[in-house]
């Protein structure tokens, strides 16, 4: 079973949320540009509010792939204290990062929302969603940011995930819903499912949340 597109795999993953359907406490976020598309069909499917929950990796100096923490909507910071200590990492670097990753993070919003404000999280049951999920996925970084807005349950939505990164969010959220469930690579199991996975480009996924929310305004 593989996925012609994003918007193919998030009709899908929508016939597994239905308990969520026309429920005023449900909220979708998307994690970051490419989980847009996914979060778009499923928001539609259900009738719930869409937004984008952001997430930006504090990478290591020196080392891009390791992070040593990540920002996220809502000036939520988590960092990686072990990583921090281990890499001798000071205040004066964290907080360059951290600047130029929030400068980033809140263009991206302002570019996404067109000026709206953020959706208020608090108590409400949020069904966050990329495109798949992996060992090295922002996913994990997201629920552990998402709890400082104190929602009432947080469940991850991906069409595809590994089996073993599957167990690793069983800690920080309330549940976790996939299409399907692969074994036993979880680095490249997202592209081996898509027929297409290009790149969700900044245009299509704001277009995309507009869309939602205008179906919302006129509900």
């Amino acid at each position: 079973m593989r996925f012609r597109d994003r918007r193919e795999a998030g009709r899908r993953l929508a016939a597994r949320l239905v308990e969520y359907a026309d429920r005023p406490d449900v909220i979708v976020l998307a994690l970051m540009c490419g989980g847009v598309p996914v979060a778009y069909e499923i928001a539609e499917a259900i009738g719930a509010p869409l937004d984008v929950f952001l997430v930006r990796r504090l990478a290591a100096p020196g080392s891009e792939d390791l992070a040593m923490g990540a920002i996220a909507t809502g000036g939520v910071s988590v960092l990686n204290e072990n990583i921090v200590r281990y890499m001798d990492i000071s205040n004066e670097t964290l907080e360059e990062v951290t600047c130029h990753e929030r400068r980033e993070l809140e263009r991206r919003e302002r570019l996404y929302r067109g000026g709206r404000p953020a959706l208020d999280l608090f108590g409400r049951t949020i069904i966050l969603v990329d495109a798949g999920l992996t060992v090295s996925s922002t996913m994990r970084a997201a629920c552990v940011a998402m709890r400082a807005h104190r929602p009432a349950h947080v469940i991850v939505a991906a069409p595809v995930a590994a089996r073993a990164t599957c167990e690793l969010f069983n800690e920080v959220v309330d549940g976790i819903v996939c299409a399907r469930k692969t074994a036993p690579d979880p680095y490249h199991v997202v592209t081996l499912w898509y027929d297409d996975f290009f790149q969700t480009s900044d245009e299509e996924a704001r277009k995309l949340l507009e869309q939602s929310k205008r179906r919302g305004s006129g509900a």
